[in-house]
């Protein structure tokens, strides 16, 4: 992220470490090279136009693929080179970095080349290191492997001193991050892709120049194969394949164009199509990056090969970034990323989530030797839920639900909404019920420590507030010793991220967690799931869709709207679906508040200007940019200077999802006394308004 962005320059992707890049299929002739390059220029304009940086075309795409013996006619040869030197000239004026494919004849050898080609030069050669030869290909009857020769630099058309070899890593000099390698075809079908050493050697991009004739299912494979290099070495893999173009005599061709970012598609192109395709997708530089940092055993391998990443060459690549201007993102950004938009996923999630919760509250009660489980329960949403895995875990151990001594504790400012949902819950669960008015216990404290309210003051301060967390907190601990039960916590992720809880005696502590793993968000939907797929019944049903239509409230202020508590969470800590959302973004990647801030943006504007699908109702909340930016700073400042210590002592909690937990025995080790400053910083470049109309 730059410092100094002019103007509306924030709303523009590559100022947030993004590049875009894209796969092409162009038409094609077979052995035509002057109209391929004609053709190629073409896409090169078209993706220059959408702002990409790097474009990819098929493999052998100036010749055509299936030349077959024409590969020995010297005039295909020089054509293939005269094509190449006019895509040459020609990128003088298309602002980005092209990697073409075309044979090269080197020394009465010839190889299956890729050429990288940017500003009016060419930058390097990349030959095919494997060469197929089996079923339908005859490769090796045309091309040598890249390990016939040992030379670094040739020359071509006309210019010297080009380098040559797989060993090269091409990097932009104004944006660093964006450095990648390249391979032909059959090198990623091998057990150890060239790529992978190309990405311990740093780059960020992998290409790979393919021909790949079609066959039933094939494209399946490509995508596993293209999927798991991506994930393997944290990086973006670009793919593409020949098109319809190519010669039809024995075999057939789909055109399939792929980009992949650390395992996750980020876009293809359609198969089969009669017409040049080019598909775009932003890859994002920081969470390739940030994610190799993390990951020790990506620096073990690199040091483990050090002799073989020595050999790597660095080659500027002298393409001029668009950081000025508005350029909005080519790609979606979840508004709730822990909770996957897919219904189909998400139902697959949320069984898998709950499974796990209910597994680690089994093994915890089968190791302990403890049958019974003691909890508060408030007729909110993260008690309900934790009661719900209570009740399953019984189930799986051939328990009695009776086992769950499961206690509402009205105080000074419950409602008579969230208390019958709290009787209700229970009972329909089948639980052991009981309430504990812990308003006496509350004012002999508050009488013993000379707090105003004990006299008659209406005084609603941090310690009425938490006096009333700490004795429920208390009482369920004194119960679990004469019950022989433990304490089942209830406290999620998002509030331990924000501080929002009762440090020590109060609901910060419990003997097991069950759901300091699982962020409000996501709570809301695995409530849900429950309600409707966890065969509880209509009665329990009923109770749990009251939950989820409650306010979220820690009810320790007096007072109601309607039957609604008069203090809301949200008040205070901001909404949870933004705070969540700063969550992930920050805990899962590491990314600067200005970058959130950018995707959250993205994810939360109003899309009804420009060609964006109708948002479901349950997704019509929107934020601009300067209510953004106002909750972020809450956001940072709570996370990295105010709330640590609380995370710190956390009890036992199992992790949940990929998003990261904040057990300092986990995912999540961080000073309790650090300072803000520099996250405080950041948000001050954030704007407050976003240009009224922004194009797509």
């Amino acid at each position: 992220m730059r410092r100094s962005i002019p103007g509306s320059s924030f709303f523009n992707i590559y100022n947030h470490n993004f590049i875009r890049a894209a796969v092409a299929v162009p038409a094609l002739k077979v052995a035509n090279p002057a109209f391929n390059a004609a053709k190629t220029l073409e896409l090169m304009k078209e993706a220059a136009s959408k702002h990409a940086v790097l474009v990819v075309f098929p493999e052998l795409g100036l010749t055509s693929y299936t030349c077959d013996d024409l590969f020995h006619q010297n005039t295909i040869l020089e054509a293939a080179l005269e094509a190449l030197d006019r895509i040459r000239e020609a990128s003088k004026n298309i602002p980005l970095a092209a990697v073409v494919g075309l044979p090269v004849l080197i020394d009465g050898m010839l190889f299956n080349c890729a050429a990288v080609v940017s500003g009016g030069n060419i930058l390097g050669i990349v030959p095919k290191t494997y060469i197929p030869n089996y079923r339908e290909f005859y490769e090796s009857r045309y091309f040598a492997p890249a390990d016939s020769i040992h030379k670094q630099f040739i020359e071509i058309c006309g210019i010297k001193d080009v380098p040559f070899g797989t060993e090269l890593i091409f990097q932009m000099g104004e944006q660093p991050l964006f450095t990648f390698h390249v391979e032909i075809c059959e090198d990623l079908w091998t057990p150890i892709p060239p790529s992978s050493f190309g990405a311990l050697a740093g780059a960020t991009v992998l290409v790979n120049l393919s021909a790949s004739n079609i066959t039933v299912a094939k494209d399946d494979y490509r995508k596993q194969l293209a999927c798991n290099q991506s994930a393997r070495c944290i990086a973006a893999y670009l793919y593409t394949a020949a098109g319809t173009g190519e010669s039809t005599t024995d075999l057939a061709w789909d055109g399939h164009g792929l980009i992949y970012e650390n395992g996750t598609l980020l876009s293809e192109t359609q198969r089969f199509q009669y017409i040049p395709q080019i598909a775009i997708a932003d890859v994002d530089l920081d969470r390739l990056v940030l994610d190799r940092v993390r990951q020790n055993s990506f620096r073990q391998a690199a040091s483990r090969y050090k002799d073989q990443i020595a050999r790597y060459r660095t080659i500027a690549l002298p393409v001029p970034v668009p950081f000025r201007g508005v350029l909005l993102p080519a790609r979606p950004y979840e508004r709730f990323p822990y909770v996957p938009s897919d219904p189909g996923m998400r139902d697959e999630r949320c069984g898998e989530i709950y499974e796990i919760q209910v597994q680690g509250l089994v093994k915890r009660l089968k190791a302990s030797g403890i049958e019974k489980a003691v909890i508060g329960v408030s007729g909110g949403l993260d008690s309900a839920h934790a009661l719900l895995v209570c009740a399953k875990a019984m189930d799986i151990m051939g328990l009695s639900r009776k086992n769950i001594h499961a206690f509402t504790m009205p105080g000074f400012a419950t409602g008579e909404r969230t208390l019958n949902q709290a009787k209700a819950l229970m009972t329909a669960l089948g639980c052991t019920a009981g309430e504990i008015d812990i308003r006496p216990s509350c004012l002999q404290m508050l009488k013993d420590i000379g707090h105003a309210f004990s006299k008659g003051v209406p005084l609603y301060d941090i310690t009425f507030e938490n006096v009333q967390a700490g004795e429920r907190t208390s009482h369920l601990f004194r119960l679990a010793n004469l019950l022989s039960a433990i304490v089942i916590g209830t406290s999620d992720l998002s509030e331990l991220a924000l501080g929002w809880c009762t440090y020590g005696v109060g609901d910060h502590m419990a003997h097991y967690h069950i759901n300091a793993g699982i962020p409000k968000t996501l709570i809301r939907y695995l409530v849900n799931w429950v309600a409707e797929k966890g065969g509880l019944g209509n009665d329990a049903r009923k109770v749990l869709q009251e939950v989820l239509d409650t306010d979220i409230s820690p009810e320790l202020v007096p007072g109601t709207k309607g039957d609604q508590p008069v203090q809301r969470s949200e008040d205070v800590i901001g909404p949870y679906e933004l705070q969540d959302f700063n969550l992930y973004y920050t805990l899962r990647f590491g990314y600067t508040p200005t970058k959130v801030a950018f995707l959250s943006w993205w994810a939360w504007s109003d899309r009804t200007r420009g060609p964006w699908p109708e948002l479901p109702e349950d997704k019509q909340n929107q934020y601009g940019i300067g209510e953004i930016k106002s909750w972020l700073r809450v956001f940072v400042t709570r996370f990295f200077q105010s709330s640590q210590y609380k995370r710190s002592c956390v009890a036992n909690s199992p992790k949940v999802g990929s998003g990261g937990s904040l057990s300092p025995r986990g995912d999540y080790r961080a000073p309790s006394d650090s300072d803000a400053s520099a996250w405080i910083a950041q948000i001050d470049w954030i704007p407050d308004q976003a240009p009224p109309i922004l194009p797509h």
